[in-house]
């Protein structure tokens, strides 16, 4: 069967939303909301947030329902199954709401390049200049699969928020915090048709909640996370906001000057409050939130280009999976391309003053009056992106509605209070925010979604529509065992077996199986292969790959001669070495034994550190038929020892032990053999090898060449400094293993708290050991035992 395993925990998903959130809203309207209204800025954002989150609660509870990514689209055709025309502009919208979301984060990041960053003498170059190079970078990043793991997430968000903490701080250490309150409550201004307009604006600040709705399928338990998620991200976010309000009152900088600044005035104002250096930090930190910021909406616009793909509503092309770097390619070039043509479009060509061209453009319209095409500007791709986003939430709204009304008896995870009425406030509400957006922005907006949906009509969709709904693969029982028996019963040793190459499966059966004999238990092995989903790529996209791998798997074993019971299980996950590791918990494995990683080192070093049971990292070549014979250094540290017990009783089944010792000119002490003849009780015939080399690898794996058999040494004690620094011992044994054609296996022991520390001071001890020998101690000549 293929299964596809979760990532997120709470604090991932709230990480995601949060960071989705800090981006280039709070640190270029911020300076715009104050000098226009105030302190009312804040009731402004706080309407943004409210109206903002009775569409996150629709969002909430169709994410119960549909724990898949694919957000508003995704709710949408499942709720309007019929309604093709509406489900497509729907993902068209968001799409564009995407799409003009990254431009404005890369226009507003453009402004603050031109303010602070570079020279003068650059500044010939046209605004938005910027903005596209960074957009194409990321396009092409995504393009080729960047990976980007949850722990980074929460580094990259907490270090928004500390940036923000930074500037909060600065005006309430400035000013006093009873000053600072004073000035706040003494500057409240604008009228309610202002205040409704700052709030259009500000809506798009909020508009991250989507993303974790959006990362559904990739979330723990998302029927409980994802509504937790979305609530705690958002109100933290609204209290972070108005703090920032608070301190942009409180400014040293005069009010002209930051109603002159405009986007870029957050960066003068903390120069007022922390100086020079408080200038930079908020620059650097405004940047960098809106380039991550800008990569999560890419990820989330080809997202919903390629689901419109598979559904037939976009081009075919943009479903299919690039077959060197794993995503969907074309969604994800369409949509940069759409990325930079908004900034060309919005800032250099029909800049709000100066552009390119050098003629006016003026319609009129009923109820809106004389509009300028050919001025538009930030604000106004501000508007443009908001209304892309605002219209498919009213639609949220209304299939809410519509949803429980069709489906009564659907389980829903989580329910929105209040239906019908709330999601009727929710519709409302978006049709107020867009009334309020700049109006060249709307009627941009409205002209190619207009557009779009004629060329929709006229082309028809793609032949042979797919249905968008996710393939379920039902459980099935365990494969089909060696002996076609099914599972074994009773006590089983548990041996989980992650291969990446499917060819490889056959050899690291029976390598397990030769491994689990000399246990008391019967041996069980669980094959598992992982298929990683890049970031970029809907995880559904892979199923047939994954399904593929896994029915390969199982026919080359169900053809041969395994000799132990076994089970093959397919597995599609972003995160290889969480799924590893996952699985070893959930099936109570008793050792984990997999290939020695050929490029992704750090899953190796995941599943050495986090993995619940020993595990064993196999060389290219070894097989079963290598442990005839075994070489083992003299050793020391904890992995060594452990591995101890099972080389011995390897050796008591019969097989030919050969322990090097090995002297060399590398920093620290020689071992000594003693206490790892001490642990081979009972063996027939163990053989010392006294040699020296130019480093301990070598030592072991030439000596390993002229016995024969098999190398099996215990995973670096000291791997986090040595690794980075010097190349790790294991490492360097499998790389001259390779040259040689020596079999190696890698040893690492379940790691606890207190082995984790004693692993940080065994260099210490080793080096204390070298200077204060112990009296009685085994010395490197010690005879061979036969």
């Amino acid at each position: 069967m293929v299964e596809h395993t979760r990532t997120l925990d709470f604090k991932i998903a709230f990480a995601i939303g949060l960071g989705t959130m800090i981006a280039a809203g709070i640190f270029s309207l911020s300076g715009t909301a104050v000098a226009a209204i105030g302190s009312s800025a804040v009731i402004a954002f706080v309407i943004a947030a409210v109206i903002a989150g009775v569409t996150a609660a629709a969002y909430s509870e169709f994410a119960s329902i549909y724990s898949e990514n694919g957000g508003g689209y995704l709710f949408c055709s499942r709720t309007f199954e019929d309604r093709d025309l509406l489900t497509y502009a729907i993902g068209m919208s968001l799409f564009l709401g995407y799409t003009g979301t990254t431009a404005f984060y890369l226009a507003t990041m453009d402004e603050w390049f031109f303010e602070f960053v570079l020279p003068e003498w650059l500044h010939f170059l046209p605004h938005g200049t910027t903005g596209v190079l960074a957009a194409l970078l990321l396009g092409a990043l995504n393009a080729q699969g960047t990976e980007e793991s949850g722990g980074f997430q929460l580094v990259v968000t907490g270090a928004k928020v500390a940036v923000l903490f930074a500037f909060i701080g600065g005006a309430f250490a400035f000013r006093g915090p009873s000053t600072a309150v004073g000035n706040f409550a003494a500057n409240f201004g604008g009228g309610p048709i202002d205040i409704l307009t700052i709030s259009a604006l500000a809506f798009i600040t909020f508009f991250g909640f989507s993303a974790i709705a959006a990362s559904a399928g990739e979330i723990i338990e998302p029927q409980k996370t994802v509504p937790r998620a979305i609530a705690a991200s958002m109100v933290t976010v609204t209290v972070l906001y108005a703090f920032v309000i608070i301190a942009m009152v409180n400014s040293p900088v005069p009010a002209e000057v930051i109603a002159r600044q405009g986007e870029t005035a957050m960066g003068e104002v903390a120069a007022g409050f922390l100086g020079p250096i408080g200038r930079s930090l908020i620059v650097a930190g405004a940047i960098f939130s809106m380039v991550s910021a800008s990569n999560a909406s890419i990820l989330a616009a080809s997202s919903i280009g390629s689901l419109m793909g598979r559904q037939g509503q976009a081009p075919r092309r943009f479903s299919r999976i690039h077959r060197k770097y794993g995503t969907p390619f074309w969604s994800i070039v369409t949509a940069t391309v759409v990325i930079v043509a908004l900034i060309v479009l919005f800032i250099a060509v029909f800049p709000a003053e100066g552009g390119l061209v050098p003629f006016d453009l003026t319609i009129s319209l009923p109820l809106l009056g004389s509009l300028a095409l050919t001025n538009l500007g930030l604000e106004a791709l501000t508007g443009f992106a908001t209304l892309n986003l605002l219209m498919p939430l009213a639609v949220v709204n209304v299939a809410l509605i519509y949803s429980r009304q069709k489906l009564p008896d659907i389980t829903r995870g989580f329910e929105v209070p209040g239906v019908p009425v709330v999601p009727i406030i929710g519709v409302l509400a978006n049709i107020g925010l867009i009334y309020n957006l700049p109006r060249i922005g709307v009627v941009v907006g409205l002209i190619m979604t207009a557009t779009l949906v004629v060329a929709y009509l006229l082309w028809g969709g793609a032949p042979e529509t797919d249905d968008l709904l996710r393939e379920v693969v039902p459980e099935s029982g365990p494969s089909a065992t060696a002996n076609g028996t099914g599972e074994a019963e009773g006590d089983v040793f548990r041996v989980l077996i992650p291969v990446a190459r499917p060819d490889r499966a056959l050899r690291y059966v029976r390598l397990a199986g030769a491994l689990a004999a000399v246990s008391d238990e019967r041996p069980l092995i669980h094959v598992l292969n992982v298929t990683q989903v890049p970031d970029q790529t809907p995880w559904e996209t892979v199923q047939d790959t994954a399904r593929g791998r896994t029915e390969r798997i199982q026919d080359e074993l169900d053809s041969s001669d395994v000799g132990v019971d076994y089970t093959v299980e397919g597995h599609t996950c972003r995160d290889v070495a969480f799924d590893i590791v996952q699985t070893a918990r959930d099936d109570g494995a008793d050792l984990i034994l997999m290939g020695y990683p050929e490029r992704h080192h750090d899953v190796t070093e995941t599943v050495e550190r986090e993995a619940p049971c020993d595990v064993f990292f196999a060389g290219q070549t070894a097989s079963a038929e290598d442990l005839d014979v075994i070489n083992i250094g003299a050793g020391g540290g904890p992995h060594h020892q452990a591995l101890l017990p099972l080389v011995n009783a390897l050796g008591q089944h019969g097989s030919e032990l050969h322990l090097i010792n090995v002297s060399s000119g590398e920093r620290g002490t020689d071992e000594t053999p003693g206490a790892t003849l001490d642990a081979l009780e009972g063996v027939e015939r163990t053989e010392v090898h006294n040699v020296t080399a130019s480093s301990v690898a070598a030592g072991l794996v030439e000596t390993a060449a002229e016995n024969g058999g098999i190398l099996v040494v215990g995973a670096s004690r000291d791997r986090w400094l040595r690794q980075a620094l010097f190349g790790s011992t294991p490492d360097e044994v499998i790389a001259l293993a390779a040259e040689m054609d020596v079999p190696v296996l890698v040893y690492a022991s379940e790691t606890g708290v207190s082995d984790r520390v004693s692993e940080r001071l065994f260099p210490v001890v080793r080096y204390v050991r070298k200077r204060l020998p112990l009296t009685g101690s085994k010395q490197s000549g010690s005879p061979n035992r036969s």
